[in-house]
This record gives C-alpha cells, sequence and structure tokens, in this order.
C-alpha cells in the first residue's frame, strides 16, 4: 500500500485497486483543532470515488463541533472509549462497538470529555476526506491556524455547514 507521499503523488491520476492497510497506514493528518490523529483510510485519492473511509482519535476533553453534511450519509464505529454524540439536539451515549448512523442534512456532533474517543467513519459519497485536507497538517508541522470564517468557507465546499 502507498504510504502518504504516495498517495498524495498519485492524487491526480487515482487508478481504482483493491490494498490493505495496517493499523497505522494511510495518509496521516493532525486535526487543527484538537491536535487528534486522523488516518484516511479510502477516498478518491487512493481510487474509491463512491466512498469515503477513515479513522479519527479525538483526544479526553475534545469533540467535533455539531454540523451537518449537506449531501452525504456518514456512519460511524467506536473503535476505542465513550463519549457522547449529539443527533439533531438530542444527545445519546457512545461507546466501544456502538454505531451511529447520519443521515445527509442531520446536525450532528461529539464530545470526548472524559476519556479519548476513537471513530471508524465511513462516508457516502466522499468528502471529509478534502475537508480534512485543507484543514489538518502533516505529523511534525506546525497547526493550522484557522479562522471560524475560514473554517465555514472550506466546510461548505465540501458539503458540510457548521451551527
Amino acid at each position: 500500500m502507498p504510504n502518504s507521499k504516495e498517495i498524495e503523488a498519485k492524487s491526480h491520476n487515482p487508478v481504482p485497486q483493491g490494498y490493505v492497510l495496517g493499523a497505522e497506514e494511510g495518509e496521516h493528518l493532525i486535526h487543527f483543532r484538537d491536535g487528534g490523529n486522523i488516518f484516511i483510510k479510502v477516498d478518491p485519492v487512493t481510487g474509491s470515488n463512491n466512498l469515503g473511509l477513515g479513522i479519527q482519535q479525538l483526544p479526553k476533553g475534545s469533540g467535533i463541533p455539531v454540523h451537518r453534511h449537506l449531501d452525504r450519509d456518514e456512519a460511524f464505529y467506536v473503535l476505542e472509549g465513550s463519549g457522547t454524540v449529539t443527533l439533531n439536539d438530542v444527545c445519546h451515549s457512545c461507546e466501544r462497538g456502538g454505531t451511529i448512523f447520519i443521515p445527509k442534512n442531520t446536525w450532528h456532533g461529539f464530545s470526548s470529555p472524559d476519556q479519548e474517543l476513537v471513530l471508524l467513519w465511513i462516508m457516502v459519497p466522499p468528502g471529509l476526506d478534502g475537508f480534512f485536507r485543507e484543514t489538518c497538517g502533516r505529523p511534525g508541522e506546525p497547526r493550522k491556524e484557522l479562522t471560524r470564517e475560514q473554517i465555514n468557507a472550506i466546510a461548505l465546499k465540501h458539503g458540510q455547514e457548521f451551527r
């Protein structure tokens, strides 16, 4: 499987093919807001124009602000930890082994106040990968300093909006 640099080099000419990734493989990014790890595993860059899949770590005390995807369904599987997911203003507990389905246009967000939360995300069609690439950095790079207005503009470009 290609590493992050190889994936980036292929981004202009994706060739559909199967592959197998290890736990720490995929395109590794560091989240701009909380410093959590993101691994993009499947997306148009790696050959899937129909699906996006990745892993996102939410460090203890962090979360994902309430937002919605205008034209994409999303599902999460909780790999580690526990926290809270908000769906259309209703809070639900989520824990290891749990599944969350979020239809397009559904307001949702996460919080992990007491422990780290690690989520596997699946998006159909893909698009979250592009948002992460524009807002997050690679390991060792300084975190991007983005204003709320910049984040909102990037989000809209990738079919999502924040409250």
